[in-house]
């Protein structure tokens, strides 16, 4: 028995843009309109007509796209369930993560789909926050535009053939396109956003490509312009962990043409694992600008000759706990020593870097103590790092 698709809210999901470059797509060409608010396309295959609305306004829209809907399914001799997919994603640009490690029904453990799921999102926000701007590392949380553009990224039925994840991104259609691939000062953010996944990781195979044959870091580094970063270098590390590897396509939006259909790259456990030392290596030369630290101070020391004095506090990195330096002026100085006799959290900003095995937030600045805080800092271990400050503090 042939599905039968008659939700509204279903029908009502298939824009206009997505009805009129679906069935173009397919051979259907624009004859003549339709009274006031639909166009006539015919069929170059059998001469069949086809009327479609150009507003989803009209009272009656979903019964118009259903009877599309199940004139298309017999024309391509397909199940309706089929061709509603395609419809339903005609205006966005499909990206599907493929993932082996699949039973043969294809099913996954719920962690294993959870991790998929949540990678995925991290490969498609990294190329979010290069579309707003080239960098080599991003910080969770810091972009407004690729955090909301991500807000407005559906999460699709999954696919067998392994486990497939699949995400629809909004694409804008486009308005008399001429050029099929314009620069990228032409795109809209959304286009932009999955040039840039696609780029970033056909440059990130080609690195890995020019590494094996003698290369240095400098194969990664000289492609963030093209959306390589630590973040997507990470993220597509931790999917390809897992079986054989993983595969990434992306089916460009039907609204806003492409010079290809689809593009796809796949990467195995042994690339991925090159992927995620080039993220170690690019977060280790990063330093982040504006960085907020909180912790416990551990450690202090000063000369009786100095006026300044170095401070040790333990603080979240990363979600990690690190041992963070920084060289603080006398009022500054005397907060850390009052936070240190009272066991107390301070804040500081400044730029965080990494300087050889050690954190250090230079040009610190706003050091208060922290009044109310919920983790205790100071019942947690220390990732193991060798302080180099001296083993007694010197307090006033």
């Amino acid at each position: 028995m042939k599905t039968r698709i008659l939700d509204e809210a279903a029908l009502r999901a298939i824009s206009p843009a997505g009805l009129r470059a679906y069935a173009q797509a397919e051979g259907w060409n624009p004859s003549g309109p339709f009274g006031k608010h639909s166009h006539i396309y015919v069929s170059s295959k059998n001469g069949e007509e086809l009327i479609i609305p150009a507003t989803s306004s009209l009272g009656d829209y979903a019964n118009v796209v259903s009877e599309i809907l199940a004139l298309l399914a017999k024309n391509e001799s397909r199940d309706e369930l089929q061709v509603y997919r395609d419809l339903v994603s005609s205006d966005k640009d499909v990206i599907r993560v493929r993932s082996p490690d699949a039973e043969d029904d294809g099913s996954v453990r719920v962690e294993v789909g959870v991790e998929l799921v949540v990678n995925s999102r991290e490969l498609v926000l990294s190329a979010a926050c290069s579309a707003w701007s080239p960098r080599p590392t991003y910080r969770a949380g810091r972009i407004k535009q690729a955090e909301d553009y991500m807000s407005r990224v559906r999460l699709g039925q999954t696919e067998r053939g392994s486990f497939v994840v699949t995400l629809l991104a909004p694409v804008p259609p486009s308005i008399g396109q001429t050029n099929l691939w314009p620069v990228e000062e032409e795109e809209p953010f959304e286009r932009l956003v999955t040039r840039r996944l696609a780029g970033g990781l056909d440059a990130a195979a080609e690195a890995i490509e020019k590494v094996n044959l003698g290369g240095s870091m400098d194969a990664f580094e000289s492609a963030v312009s093209r959306g390589l970063s630590a973040n997507l270098c990470e993220a597509a590390a931790s999917l390809s962990d897992r079986g054989d590897g993983v595969e990434v396509s992306v089916t460009w939006a039907r609204t806003r043409r492409a010079p290809q259909t689809r593009w796809a790259r796949l990467f195995t456990r042994p690339e991925g694992e090159m992927l995620r030392e080039a993220a170690r290596r690019f977060e280790a030369k990063q330093s982040r600008p504006d960085e907020q630290v909180e912790g416990i101070i551990t450690k202090l020391a000063r000369e009786d000759s100095q006026i300044d004095g170095w401070v040790s506090m333990k603080a979240v990195i990363d979600g990690q706990l690190k041992s963070v330096r920084m060289l603080l002026q006398p009022g500054e100085y005397k907060v850390a020593i009052d936070a240190h006799k009272t066991n107390q959290a301070i804040q500081a900003v400044g730029t965080l870097e990494r300087i050889g095995s050690r954190w250090h937030l230079i040009r610190p600045k706003e050091i208060s103590l922290i009044e109310d805080r919920d983790d205790d800092l100071d019942a947690l271990p220390l990732s193991p790092l060798d302080e180099d400050l001296p083993p007694t503090p010197v307090l006033e």
